[in-house]
């Protein structure tokens, strides 16, 4: 069995882009750039945490939203999935009525790096709460939440390339 290529998070993106990560990676500088633009790591480190501000980024930008019942760090996200976070809606009877309980499960990974990463990650899994589809609707409703996500979200996938290449976390809380 052959092993599995790494995933190719920048694989969207303009060549020139990709490039420019590429040689800031290579040339060992990627770490002190992404450190200069992000000095600190987040402190939302526990699952009660992080319910707690992923319900005041609800609160805030989707009151009409359905409840979630649970949001958690997951360390199995990241390996089994290649996910980052997940929503999820588990139905079940009771009595007479269907019943949806949500949730949102965020990589362990989320626990040390900067609080626009967080952020980004928790806009987009709030955003599958309204809409399933990655199409333009879902990008307006997280620029409406966060409306840095499109660089918060290239510079996480830029900090998960230089993961895959050199392998050591740039924050530590």
């Amino acid at each position: 069995m052959r092993p599995r290529a790494a995933p190719d998070y920048l694989a969207g993106y303009p060549p020139h882009l990709r490039e420019q990560v590429a040689a800031l990676i290579e040339q060992g500088r990627f770490a002190e750039v992404l450190c200069k633009r992000y000095p600190h790591a987040h402190t939302v480190r526990s699952d009660s945490a992080l319910y707690d501000y992923v319900q005041v980024l609800k609160a805030e930008h989707m009151r009409a939203a359905p409840p979630l019942s649970k949001v958690c760090f997951d360390n199995t996200l990241h390996v089994i999935r290649n996910a980052l976070g997940t929503h999820t809606a588990v139905s079940r009877v009771q009595g007479s009525r269907l019943q949806a309980k949500r949730e949102i499960r965020v990589s362990t990974l989320f626990r040390e790096v900067p609080l626009a990463f967080l952020r980004m990650i928790v806009v987009h899994e709030l955003a599958h709460l309204r809409v399933r589809e990655h199409d333009k609707a879902f990008y307006q409703l997280c620029l409406h939440m966060e409306p840095q996500y499109h660089q918060y979200e290239f510079d996480l996938r830029a900090y998960l390339s230089y993961r895959d290449a050199a392998g050591a976390p740039l924050w530590t809380g």
